[in-house]
């Protein structure tokens, strides 16, 4: 499975970005999958993630509110919503794929993208 993430760039505070992620490779629709992200100097940390056929999704706790995690099988194609982001927020986005459909959606992803920059300047 091959994941390509796009949608990334500068943007000011309070502002809105929708990060892309286009899969293939493999069978999209049977994966769960997941946004992570790591800023400098920080360890990689889990965003949202959201089972194969969307009924099941998560949010980390410092975006739940703000970011929406949606897919689109037919496309082939994972996304992130984010709104009102914050300095904090600035990272490289990552999204990552797993054939196992049980358990929390914030671990245990096979497969990963290249990332793409975000950055929120204050």
């Amino acid at each position: 499975v091959q994941l390509v993430e796009s949608g990334g760039g500068l943007v000011q505070a309070g502002d809105s970005l929708r990060l892309s992620c286009s899969g293939s490779g493999g069978i999209f629709s049977h994966y769960a999958m997941g946004w992570f992200r790591q800023a400098v100097g920080k360890d990689r940390e889990f965003v949202a993630g959201m089972n194969s056929n969307g009924n099941r999704r998560l949010y980390a706790d410092p975006v739940k509110g703000r970011f929406t995690i949606s897919r689109d099988n037919y496309k082939n194609t994972l996304y992130l919503q984010m709104n009102s982001l914050e300095p904090e927020d600035t990272a490289v986005y990552y999204c990552a794929a797993r054939a196992l459909e049980l358990g929390n959606l914030d671990s245990g992803y096979d497969y990963w993208g290249q990332g793409t920059q975000v950055t929120v300047s204050s």
